[in-house]
């Protein structure tokens, strides 16, 4: 259910929040299927080693669903080392390819047809691949409406008052969706900002001089 109240919150935090900021560009990648890749690989490190595990498979060749698919796990770990946790993580995205595989040839045009809510239901079966990752992907892979959480999300909103520490990923992404206009392109911008935010000012210390935010505590 829509609340006006809340509308008005949230419509002024992203308004605030690009007037700081502007326009952050995320997520960084040149295909849809690198970007998949990306959502996976940064899981619990920053973007900067993704971007040298990514590159690793630029250089060999080897960012796309077929060679991934055919690639033997302990190879794919070896390009991906960057990325941290590489053992677990060439195993996720070998989970993930052998998904598109199966459900769909391998061709993400035909996955992007899926209806949101169906293509979101299977990929969370995909083994470890968990509600932000899945999310990720098809926001910013396929274009789908659907609202991103994260920790910078959680945090940010968590010390402006605006939801408990109690609250599930599912709550605090029902209160974006149910009050927001259904656009890919808001839900995009609006979550990179979150994470802008929380990098520079909302950190674990938080630096609360010159935050945009400072005005709706």
């Amino acid at each position: 259910m829509r609340d006006e109240t809340a509308q008005e919150l949230l419509q002024s935090i992203y308004d605030l929040l690009l007037k700081a900021f502007g326009s952050q560009y995320w997520w960084p990648g040149e295909t849809p299927f690198e970007i998949m890749v990306g959502a996976i690989l940064t899981q619990n490190t920053n973007w900067g080693n993704v971007e040298k595990a990514i590159q690793n498979l630029k250089d060999q060749k080897t960012l796309s669903v077929d060679a991934i698919y055919r690639m033997p796990p302990e190879e794919l770990a070896v390009l991906i080392k960057p990325s941290g946790f590489f053992n677990v993580k060439a195993n996720r995205l070998k989970n993930f390819v052998s998904f598109l595989v199966k459900e769909y040839a391998g061709d993400l045009k035909a996955m992007a047809r899926e209806e949101t809510f169906t293509l979101r239901a299977k990929m969370l079966e995909v083994n470890g691949v968990g509600p932000e990752t899945v999310d990720s992907i098809l926001l910013y892979a396929l274009g789908k409406p659907v609202f991103v959480i994260d920790a910078y999300t959680k945090r940010v909103l968590f010390r402006h008052k605006v939801i408990a520490l109690k609250d599930t990923y599912a709550d605090v992404q029902k209160l974006f969706m149910a009050n927001l206009k259904e656009d890919p392109m808001i839900f995009n911008e609006y979550h990179a900002l979150f994470v802008k935010l929380a990098k520079d000012f909302c950190r674990v210390k938080p630096r609360c001089e010159g935050c945009p935010l400072l005005c709706l505590l």
